[in-house]
């Protein structure tokens, strides 16, 4: 079957293809074996061009955007593949903060559909096959490359990048990726490769050793990006947990350099403050309006969501609107229990199979001191904060990405 418009490829693509973000851990793969048939099919893209690899449970995203944007800065051709998307599904493969074309998606689903059909792959699968068939097609000079989930098993961990990092561990997937931290510390590790240095952000000492180990094993360097001077150049990303993102990335492009690449203080400054323009960055401490304050953030595990409330708690304001969905696969007690309980909740469901019904959720929140009303969408959540607010108030959208998703 040969597709001429992109929403059909599109529902093709969803309808066919296990999603993690719809259906959690049954799109999960036990190996790389599926990635890397599918990789053969589409020809190998991961060995045609230069790459930094990030992984981390928080912060992976901010990061490669502000990887990215310094090295458009240093006028380099620059990949960069990302999820989960906000709005449009081209979010996840970019060139010089460009999303890839339309005709691009329908050519490569038209060349390849058939040949993948009897390997199956999922939705992520299929997705980095295309961002590395895209980057090499468009003969990148370099891509920075995100982690979907974890980093021993993702399926971007195929390439042999110039640079890793891992920005920190924390608590997140643990049905997958393990019941401790030392055992999630190990799964992200797995991105640490022969011979190439990787970039730490701030971490646990007993999740730092874990690192150590895996990079002793393979002769990698390691770069403590939080023991390193100077400090980085301020970014136009405002969340407070932004500092150690950008310390990473900083690092990130010092051994860039290091290894001959040519990314000037001023690129990376000014890659720094034109990050949301270059990247079209979303979804990070963002704020959508005034009066009321209104701030929309992704953050949706324990260690994001401890670093928003902190945030918040600097804000000044009479009264905290506090609009929320989650998904049914988090350790959802665990993120109840941080929320201020003077707040007013506004329960809702994602638009996804693994939406948490609002009823359940309101149900685990009161048990934990908090009150508020369940509505039927999150838009209906965020047009009755609205309405309740005052103009000295704050409203805040978060919970999950796919919150945020959908206000955005």
């Amino acid at each position: 079957m040969k597709f001429t418009q992109y929403e059909e490829v599109l529902d093709y693509l969803f309808a066919q293809l296990p999603m993690y973000q719809r259906v959690g851990p049954a799109a999960y793969k036990p190996d790389l074996s599926n990635t890397i048939a599918l990789l053969e099919i589409v020809g190998n893209p991961q060995h045609q061009f230069k790459s930094v690899h990030v992984a981390g449970t928080n912060g992976k995203g901010s990061t490669s955007h502000l990887i990215a944007s310094s090295l458009q800065e240093a006028g380099y051709k620059t990949g960069l593949t990302t999820s989960p998307h906000l709005k449009d599904f081209r979010e996840r493969i970019k060139i010089n903060g460009a999303m890839i074309p339309h005709d691009d998606v329908i050519l490569f689903v038209n060349s390849f559909s058939e040949d993948w059909q009897k390997i199956s792959p999922s939705f992520f699968e299929m997705s980095v096959a295309l961002a590395f068939w895209y980057f090499a097609k468009e003969k990148v000079d370099i891509a920075v490359i995100e982690t979907g989930l974890g980093g021993r098993l993702d399926s971007t961990n195929v390439v042999v990048p110039e640079v890793t990092a891992i920005t920190n561990v924390g608590w997140d997937h643990v049905n997958l990726l393990g019941d401790t931290l030392e055992k999630i510390a190990a799964e992200k590790a797995g991105i640490i490769k022969q011979n190439i240095p990787v970039v730490l952000g701030e971490m646990k000492p007993n999740v730092h050793s874990v690192m150590i180990e895996k990079a002793s094993s393979v002769g990698a360097s390691i770069i403590d990006a939080s023991l390193q001077s100077p400090e980085p150049p301020p970014s136009a990303l405002l969340g407070n947990y932004q500092k150690e993102n950008r310390r990473t990335a900083f690092q990130v492009l010092q051994t860039l350099n290091k290894k001959g690449w040519n990314i000037s203080q001023k690129n990376i400054e000014v890659g720094f403050s034109k990050v949301i323009v270059n990247t079209s960055l979303m979804g990070r401490w963002q704020i959508l309006s005034q009066a009321p304050l209104t701030i929309a953030d992704v953050g949706h595990n324990k260690d994001g969501i401890e670093q928003i409330i902190a945030q918040l708690a600097e804000q000044q304001f009479d009264h905290l609107h506090f609009v929320i969905a989650m998904v049914n696969d988090k350790d959802i007690r665990s993120v109840l229990e941080l929320l201020p309980k003077e707040a007013t909740y506004y329960f809702s469901k994602a638009q996804v199979q693994r939406g948490l019904e609002a009823s359940i959720l309101k149900a685990q929140a009161e048990e934990v001191g908090l009150s508020g009303n369940t509505y039927s969408t999150i838009e209906e959540a965020f047009q009755a904060a609205k309405e309740k607010a005052s103009q000295k108030d704050l409203i805040f959208i978060g919970g999950s990405v796919f919150t945020v998703a959908e206000v955005l």
